[in-house]
């Protein structure tokens, strides 16, 4: 079958610990087709870049984005790309002050919002909006997670962050993920070590849920080395889907190709 359209971050689904993946693509700010990936684990597919980017905000053409398919004018001024976004600690929705967008903040900031500790390769800490699990730990590949604190609003999540980041990595070592090389250190572990070091007027907002969560990725074959594809320069491929993982898709000549820095871009598919 074939399919066209631009690209968007895909979607996820954990059922029974297991991840079910769907990629959109739009007809430039309209919704167009959803294709089940898992489908297609296994089997080769044809992908062409038709040389158009749209702004996933404003829909105008665009030569390169920014953030994840973004105009720059978007990026500098959508509250989807605000300071608070990669830094949460920057939020100040709770105190009336909103850094772009009130209304957008207050949809998005001012709600609970989620201090974990996932397993990618190694350990790492993290920020998100309640709401958002287990999808944040789907989109960065992790294989378990473990909830520290829940917050009323994004900031005092951020706090907690900052304060943890001195004694745990927040980032993803992307390749290691997905090669599978995963640390054995024990994440409920982790989290009573860390606990130590949050903020005595946040302690209140610690967990005391210490159920890890699992999560296992349709992986068909395990790469053992992986080599990033951009549309860009790679514009047109037909090679066999091994397995998915975060926002990956991974193929059996261990080229990989991150579907998140793609996003906006306007593509031709045939599996």
């Amino acid at each position: 079958m074939k399919y066209s359209g631009n690209i968007r971050k895909m979607k996820s689904e954990l059922v029974n610990g297991k991840v079910n993946y769907w990629l959109p693509l739009f007809d430039n700010l309209n919704y167009n087709h959803l294709i089940p990936m898992n489908e297609w684990i296994g089997k080769t597919i044809s992908v062409q870049f038709e040389h158009q980017i749209n702004c996933v905000v404003t829909g105008k053409k665009i030569k390169k984005t920014f953030g994840n398919g973004m105009s720059y004018d978007a990026f500098m001024n959508s509250p989807m790309a605000a300071p608070s976004i990669i830094r949460p600690e920057l939020s100040q929705i709770h105190e009336g002050i909103a850094l772009r967008d009130e209304a957008w903040e207050i949809e998005h900031h001012l709600k609970p919002h989620i201090v974990y500790i996932s397993k990618t390769s190694g350990l790492k800490v993290g920020v998100t909006r309640n709401q958002q699990i287990p999808t944040r730990w789907i989109d960065q590949g992790a294989v378990e997670a473990i909830v520290l604190a829940e917050t009323p609003y994004r900031q005092a999540a951020g706090l907690i962050e900052v304060a943890l980041k001195e004694h745990i990595s927040d980032k993803t070592a992307w390749q290691r993920m997905l090669k599978g090389e995963i640390s054995e250190e024990n994440i409920l572990t982790k989290k009573e070590d860390l606990i130590k070091y949050v903020p005595s007027e946040l302690k209140k907002f610690i967990s005391t849920d210490n159920t890890i969560h699992r999560i296992e990725f349709p992986i068909l074959e395990q790469v053992s080395k992986v080599k990033s594809m951009k549309l860009d320069k790679v514009p047109l491929f037909e090679k066999r889907l091994v397995a998915i993982k975060g926002q990956y898709l991974i193929f059996e000549d261990e080229t990989v190709i991150n579907i998140r820095s793609h996003e906006g871009y306007y593509i031709s598919l045939v599996v």
